[in-house]
């Protein structure tokens, strides 16, 4: 039996005016804008696929990274645990408390072969761009597995602050 793929990403987060935001990032690339037609979610929080040997935590920071052009700050890190996606897909993650300008955001790409069977090949950045919301309208963007990431933050800062 093939093992599942695992993911690993970060949610960063902040708070405007004491309302809590968070950072989501749009899946780029030709397939995601078909999908999104089709009605189905284009966001995601910055995340990766990673493999043994690598630790799940450092493969969140990684993709942050590539996924943003940001490093990810040095803040204490919320361990958030492990959702598992429609697609069998688990996915670890943590949340960051940090800063930074979504204008100023760069993805690294992929090479895709587009059209499909053309030969050809394009590159596209793997996110095209990253916004703050508040976890309202990210649950309702994002991925629906990835939905208990936001209830499982907003639950550890309104009982470790009182704020969420």
């Amino acid at each position: 039996m093939a093992s599942r793929k695992k993911s690993a990403g970060l949610i960063l987060y902040r708070f405007r005016e004491n309302r809590l935001e968070v950072l989501i990032a749009h899946m780029g690339g030709p397939l995601w804008m078909k999908k999104v037609r089709k009605g189905r979610r284009g966001w995601s929080i910055p995340k990766g696929e990673y493999t043994e040997g690598e630790a799940a935590f450092d493969a969140a920071r990684r993709e942050f990274r590539e996924e943003t052009g940001f490093d990810p700050p040095g803040s204490e890190a919320i361990p958030l645990g492990q959702i598992r996606q429609k697609s069998g897909k688990r996915v670890t993650a943590w949340a960051l408390e940090g800063e930074l300008d979504p204008a100023r955001a760069k993805s690294n790409t992929v090479t895709i072969e587009w059209p499909p069977k053309s030969g050809k090949e394009m590159d596209f950045p793997e996110v095209d761009r990253v916004e703050w919301v508040a976890p309202d309208t990210a649950r309702k963007r994002i991925i629906e597995g990835q939905q208990e990431l936001m209830d499982r933050l907003e639950s550890h800062l309104q009982r470790t602050s009182g704020r969420a």
